[in-house]
């Protein structure tokens, strides 16, 4: 008789794409920066990030179970109409500069492999890939691509911190709290920044894809979300331990990936630099490809919930809706022009302020909707959740003010 774990964790999917997903450019910068700067005594933050994320992507995977509804479809019901139709405005935003970033990034990934050619032709490159992929693909195909991506990036990662790691100890004491003398902003950055923003909703309709319905679900969920950030929180940590040995001014410039890189080669030799330039690929990259599939749906259910449509009312899946499509396209080319700004560093890091603005948003509401035993019954927040929610949404104010401080007064 098999074991229900083992089948459990041969189940895992959804938690594996979003971890790909969440795991993009403004992580792996912000992790850089901070490994750069502060060595191992941020590797806390990066498991602080992950255990935050995994509760929010939770609570948002509760109420779909308990309710049979999408978080948007919980937003339009029980908010003002003028919130959701923000939401939209935002999320016309923040595909824009998310899209860009994420080109910017597979750009300085694949030209520090190939430097035959520009940032920009290669980002376009592999936008208009990611585009055929989604194009050609479905939900399956793109859980069998993450997996290899994510079981490369990891693999090749994790191998070069082992590399590069200054021994067990230093390693230990990373992990415990401590206040960063002048880093507050940057860690807190590090923090909101592990595990992705606003691709978290995404996981509602990557679980739909799947058939998993009804609160019986919820212990695989939980299963593939805690596998998923478990990883995640892994390889920021690898990220932070690799560039812990790097200058500071090199993480912060268009040779970011060529500087960690030399780092690991430096240890590892030319074998161990080439294979940390194909883990870094993997990771920008699949975190497009999920931003390419996974966000459509937002805008797709969005337009669907306008028109005054709910779930099972008829129609087909939201994946080959023209709105859908229309928004794959949308993320897909428009951006590029972002790429002939010159500063792709510079549009990673705006990824993360936009992610900033929409992460106390989504505490918040969860918070409000899982008060709503008419609606989810005995499944709303107890109080474990409720606690790390309140601190979630501590965290992403105190965030967001520091992000929009440094902006302004720049």
């Amino acid at each position: 008789m098999s074991d229900p774990r083992s089948s459990m964790l041969r189940a895992v999917g959804p938690g594996i794409i979003v971890a790909a997903t969440g795991v993009g450019a403004g992580d792996l910068v912000a992790a850089a920066v901070c490994g750069a700067l502060f060595g191992t005594t941020v590797l806390w933050a990066v498991l602080a990030g992950a255990l935050l994320k995994f509760a929010l992507n939770e609570g948002l995977a509760r109420w779909q179970l308990a309710t049979g509804t999408t978080l948007l479809e919980g937003w339009a019901d029980r908010f003002p109409r003028l919130f959701f139709l923000g939401f939209l405005a935002y999320l016309f935003l923040w595909s824009f500069v998310v899209a860009g970033a994420l080109m910017a990034a597979c750009g300085l990934a694949a030209h520090a492999m190939i430097p035959a050619f520009p940032v920009w032709a290669w980002g376009m490159v592999h936008s208009l890939a990611a585009l055929a992929l989604v194009g050609v693909g479905r939900y399956r195909l793109l859980e069998r691509m993450m997996k290899g991506l994510i079981g490369l990036m990891f693999l090749v990662v994790m191998a070069c911190a082992v590399l590069t790691a200054p021994g067990w100890t230093e390693l230990a004491q990373g992990l415990m709290p401590r206040v960063v003398p002048g880093g507050s902003a940057l860690v807190l950055g590090l923090i909101g920044g592990v595990g992705g923003s606003v691709t978290l909703l995404s996981y509602g309709y990557w679980i739909r894809e799947r058939g998993w319905r009804g609160t019986e679900r919820l212990p695989l969920v939980r299963v593939d979300l805690g596998v998923a950030y478990l990883l995640t929180g892994l390889f920021g940590m690898a990220v932070v331990v690799v560039a812990g040995a790097v200058r500071p001014e090199v993480v912060t410039g268009s040779g970011m990936v060529v500087g960690l890189a030399d780092q690991v080669g430096a240890v590892a030799g030319p074998a161990g630099r080439w294979c940390f330039l194909l883990g870094f690929w993997g990771a920008v990259f699949s975190s497009m490809l999920g931003v390419w599939q996974g966000v459509p749906y937002l805008f797709a259910d969005a337009v669907r919930l306008v028109r005054g449509t709910r779930s099972g009312g008829g129609g087909p899946p939201l994946d080959r809706t023209p709105a859908y499509r229309a928004w794959v396209l949308y993320l897909a080319l428009p951006p590029m022009l972002l790429l002939f700004a010159g500063k792709p560093v510079w549009l990673v890091m705006a990824y993360a302020v936009t992610g900033a603005l929409f992460m106390p948003v989504l505490a918040a509401t969860l918070l409000l909707l899982g008060r709503r035993r008419s609606a989810m019954g005995r499944w709303g927040n107890g109080p474990a959740a409720t606690i790390v929610l309140v601190l979630a949404l501590a965290l992403f104010i105190a965030l967001l003010v520091q992000e929009l401080v440094q902006r302004f007064a720049a």
